[in-house]
């Protein structure tokens, strides 16, 4: 069958289960998801691909849903600005193999379109396929996800594809006033939260099952792990969730914790 058409396929029935947006639907047909996942593309499944997961189809929409772009096709023009109403920068953290940054690119344009991921080799990964796919305006960048990208801040819009318990101080930072953080929140029990620029939550969207946002040495590359080093400086004082006894207990149990949520 014709890759378009399985696109077609796999865009249909995602309309079938849930509300996309029709700017959303355009570009999850018009994105070659085979660019990044060569096993089964538009089976609907999430796929392991270069040490990562690739997220299904339906949770990409459901992701793309809250983050609630206005794409440049749908912008009021004027005289001055033919997009003037459309979202801006986008920042999009854990860049895995960068399906959900080339759909970001299709809906806002690829220059204003960023992302990070903490592991290089997924990086080159990446941008790899974003070239190929017709996407290489897309930044894509080494960086410890919560640090964000302040060089390029503010961003209209932030997405995380990893959980974390609260929001990131240094992500809510770079909103622009108006931004509209997304992202699992939670330990093992996750809801996917839209994040305000005053770091409020503000509309929940479900459940969600997320890997937890990495710190340096736990990615796929690299050679130690090192889970403590941001959560202990941020939490050693206060309670919460992981205070007093950090993340490491948590992660032992997190892959099991996280199977069970699924099953549910």
């Amino acid at each position: 069958m014709d890759p378009g058409d399985l696109r077609d396929e796999m865009v249909d029935g995602l309309e079938a289960r849930l509300p996309i947006d029709a700017a959303i639907s355009l570009a999850m047909r018009t994105v070659p998801r085979r660019e990044f996942v060569d096993d089964a593309p538009y089976r609907g499944q999430g796929e392991d691909v270069a040490g990562t997961t690739v997220l299904a189809p339906e949770t990409v929409a459901r992701l793309l849903t809250a983050l609630d772009v206005t794409p440049r096709a749908a912008a009021t023009p004027d005289a001055d600005s033919p997009d003037a109403d459309a979202t801006g920068d986008v920042l999009v953290v854990g860049a895995g193999v960068g399906y959900t940054a080339a759909l970001l690119a299709e809906l806002v344009g690829e220059t204003r379109v960023h992302a990070v991921d903490i592991d290089r080799q997924l990086v080159y990964v990446a941008r790899s396929n974003l070239e190929s796919a017709g996407y290489s305006g897309v930044l894509v960048d080494a960086r410890d996800g919560a640090d964000g990208l302040p060089e390029y801040a503010p961003f209209d819009r932030i997405l995380v594809e990893a959980a974390a318990v609260s929001p990131p101080e240094r992500l809510v930072d770079q909103l622009a006033p108006d931004g509209r953080l997304v992202l699992p929140l939670g330990g093992p029990d996750q809801t996917l939260a839209v994040v305000d620029a005053a770091g409020g939550v503000i509309e929940r969207a479900g459940p969600v099952a997320f890997d937890p946002l990495l710190v340096d040495g736990e990615q796929g590359s690299a050679p130690v792990r090192n889970r403590t080093v941001r959560e202990d400086r941020e939490r050693s004082e206060s309670d919460g969730y992981f205070a007093k006894t950090g993340w490491e207990h948590e992660w032992i149990d997190w892959e099991e914790e996280r199977n069970r949520t699924r099953r549910r």
